[in-house]
């Protein structure tokens, strides 16, 4: 099961910074997200991870680049694209296209038609699939050479509810295995259902890498809500070490500090707590704050007076 090493990537389009000296690990049994806002170079990376476009840095699968690898589509499966494919060659036939020159059997292909669910349109023309039936295209080229490796780009766009579910089902059944799995999303909640590890990027630089719980709780964002009789006494008592205190609805909600460091506070104080309830920050609300001020296209919205213009 191959190791994803990236090391020192970097692309420059004229005097725009694209990606800028990436380093981050991949490993097997695990999927990795792979987040930041629109244009902060996600799809550039992966590209610059395949050898598909020039720029500094190497990406190696256990210890080998990707143009490196004899019959690629067996070690490392890729969707950076939606429809890739030409729109009037049958579904099928677009598989058994990229199948041939990897040494992949028809049985291969009609396998990963089924475990991708386009067993009814296998005949049919992509050029009339939805973005979903599109994007299950796509999965299942990916999935051709049962690759220990997976790179995804976006792959959940243009699916639906129960599309979404059988995709996250798919890929954490194959880290399971032992692959590794690399995806992109802009959907945050369903990456926080499946990811294990993140990397997470604003303007071509690495904000945060590493298990998605600590990426969480480091967020400022996560409180603790407080009830006490002695909340005259705590309050200041927090505030000593570090921590801000806000009243709310009878109690307090406290930042800055754990629910662990409230009661050894009050303990130390001799105070007495009856409610002790932690809130962590979503993924969402995580994301937002470490990205903040590196977003690279930020729009403004300033309500006209009367609510005309």
């Amino acid at each position: 099961m191959a190791l994803i090493e990236a090391r020192s990537l970097g692309k420059t389009f004229g005097a725009h910074r694209a990606v800028d000296d990436l380093s981050f690990t991949v490993r097997p049994g695990s999927v990795t997200g792979f987040l930041g806002p629109n244009g902060s170079g996600k799809s550039t990376t992966m590209r610059l991870m395949l050898g598909l476009d020039r720029g500094e840095g190497i990406t190696t699968f256990d210890g080998v680049p990707f143009t490196g690898l004899d019959h690629p589509m067996r070690h490392v499966g890729a969707l950076l694209e939606a429809k890739p494919f030409h729109p009037t060659r049958k579904a099928r036939n677009h598989l058994r296209m990229l199948a041939a020159p990897n040494g992949i059997d028809d049985r291969r292909v009609d396998e990963v038609i089924d475990m991708v669910g386009l067993t009814g349109v296998r005949g049919g023309r992509p050029g009339k699939f939805s973005l979903g039936m599109g994007q299950r295209l796509g999965i299942a080229a990916a999935l051709l050479g049962d690759p220990h490796t997976l790179i995804l780009d976006e792959p959940s766009n243009g699916l639906d509810p129960q599309g979404i579910t059988w995709l996250r089902n798919l890929l954490k059944h194959l880290a399971q295995q032992g692959r590794s799995v690399f995806v992109s999303s802009h959907l945050l909640q369903e990456m926080a259902l499946l990811a294990d590890e993140l990397v997470v990027i604003g303007r071509g630089r690495m904000l945060a890498n590493g298990p998605v719980h600590d990426f969480i709780s480091h967020s400022s964002l996560g409180s603790v809500t407080v009830r006490s009789p002695d909340l005259g006494a705590l309050a200041p008592a927090l505030e000593a070490i570090g921590a801000s205190v806000a009243a709310a609805d009878g109690g307090i909600v406290v930042r800055g500090v754990t629910a662990e460091q409230v009661g050894d506070a009050a303990h130390a104080a001799g105070l007495r707590l009856h409610q002790l309830a932690t809130h962590e920050a979503t993924l969402e609300e995580a994301f937002l704050e470490a990205t903040g001020l590196s977003e690279e296209f930020r729009g403004t919205h300033r309500p006209s007076e009367g609510g005309q213009r």
